[in-house]
């Protein structure tokens, strides 16, 4: 097919991309590999030095590879989802329960608060783990807080 220039009498455009694509000089990250490493609470770099130094407290650094763990800004970020996942997985499927609707409030409140309490516990660092293995297979540090419009609002 002619290009539509070439009745004009002009050339055609070269066939050839705008801009050459930029060469991926960093070397890949897997997402499963990291989100697993951080969810049994392990370095996502190397899988064998410890995340947390207390409950929620990143470490500083990786005691087996030395990568520096505190670069990640998981924030509220666990927080949330834990809300959404212990939400979605026990509480709406506990409405649906009739017993909760008929039982006296006694029995339903401790019976209800209490295992949401402790699988809401057991989950938080699990799922802070797999945020922060996210963050370093995505390569997003507290260097990125420029990006985030929030924080430049006044």
């Amino acid at each position: 097919m002619r290009h539509p220039n070439a009745a004009a009498g002009l050339s055609a455009p070269p066939e050839t991309a705008h801009m050459q694509a930029m060469p991926d000089t960093a070397a890949k990250r897997p997402v499963g590999r990291a989100l697993l490493r951080g969810f049994v609470g392990r370095c996502p770099d190397c899988g064998r030095g410890k995340m947390f130094y207390r409950y929620l407290k990143v470490c500083d650094a990786c005691e087996a590879c030395g990568h520096d763990l505190d670069q990640y800004p998981s924030d509220d970020g666990p927080a949330y989802f834990t809300i959404l996942i212990v939400g979605h997985l026990v509480v709406a499927p506990l409405l649906v329960l009739s017993f909760i609707w008929r039982a006296s409030l006694w029995v339903v409140v401790p019976g209800t608060v209490i295992p949401l309490a402790i699988i809401t516990l057991l989950a938080l660092p699990r799922i802070k783990g797999a945020v922060v293995g996210l963050l370093y297979a995505f390569r997003i540090t507290r260097d990125d807080g420029f990006l985030h419009t929030a924080d430049s609002a006044e």
